[in-house]
């Protein structure tokens, strides 16, 4: 179903890996980028069958609208697959859930996953980094300097649907990891981000919760003259984590807030030595 908001005609790239869906490639201008790397749902029917957790919960530690917030016009990479397939933001030898300890204490499967599941699911991995290099790199062609907005969201009503929410003190509405890139040398881009999403109403406060992810030292690694990537958490009040119901209304604010922080990161982008 096409949102309301999403422009009338998108031409785009459905990236598939073993026979399924993997991503969504939209294709658009500038040198920022947009990827939501936990936004997907899929499963690979072979890891399907041996995870224990019902839809409702996996959807709960997913990321879900989380595609729909990325601005119009500017190149967007959209996960398909769950994170509960392969974890995209942590490195490859910890993208295959092994356990509670990977997973915030649930229990995942029924029972063990086959060699051959794992094995897949890292091969997965390895064609969404290639994609991913693939896309980067024509951005770093045409613009040198790039910036990644790394969209994802985060629980806040972890004790329950009826009991009170988490402290704002350390939840703020919009956690911006800086954490994987140097702060110094892009400290203009970070700055024009944060004063433009406070300027929209929001508590945007950096590293109070997370600090970027793997995906985002990636970036760092493999674009060290070009890229950056701003790891930005949404508090999940643009929708009912426990119900899954999505606030339509919060998505478009939070996307029209980041359509204008790419162009406050543009225009600071050629002052980065």
């Amino acid at each position: 179903m096409t949102h309301p908001e999403a422009p009338a005609v998108q031409t785009c790239r459905l990236i598939e890996s073993h026979g399924m869906p993997l991503a969504r490639v939209v294709p658009g201008d500038g040198p920022v980028v947009a990827v939501a790397l936990h936004a997907g749902h899929l499963l690979r029917p072979e890891s399907e069958a041996h995870i224990a957790l019902d839809e409702a919960t996996r959807l709960r530690e997913e990321d879900p609208a989380t595609a729909r917030m990325a601005p119009r016009g500017i190149a967007t990479i959209e996960v398909l697959r769950s994170r509960f397939e392969v974890d995209l933001n942590r490195p490859r030898f910890r993208a295959v859930y092994l356990g509670p300890a990977d997973t915030w204490g649930l229990d995942v499967y029924r029972d063990e996953l086959p060699d051959a599941a794992d094995r897949v699911s890292r091969e997965v991995y390895d064609h969404f980094y290639a994609e991913a290099f693939r896309v980067l790199s024509r951005v770093a062609d045409a613009c040198d300097r790039f910036v990644v907005f790394d969209l994802h969201s985060y629980n806040h009503r972890r004790d329950g649907a009826g009991a009170p929410a988490a402290s704002e003190a350390v939840n703020p509405e919009i956690n911006l990891g800086t954490g994987r890139l140097d702060r110094t040398r892009w400290a203009p881009v970070v700055d024009a981000f944060k004063s433009t999403m406070r300027d929209a109403g929001f508590d945007c406060r950096e590293n109070v919760k997370f600090r970027g992810g793997h995906f985002a030292q990636w970036v760092a690694d493999t674009f060290p003259a070009n890229g950056a990537v701003l790891a930005i958490e949404f508090k999940k009040t643009y929708m009912d984590e426990w119900s899954g119901t999505v606030d339509d209304a919060a998505v478009q604010r939070n996307r029209q807030a980041l359509e204008r922080a790419v162009t406050a990161v543009s225009e600071v982008l050629s002052s980065i030595a």
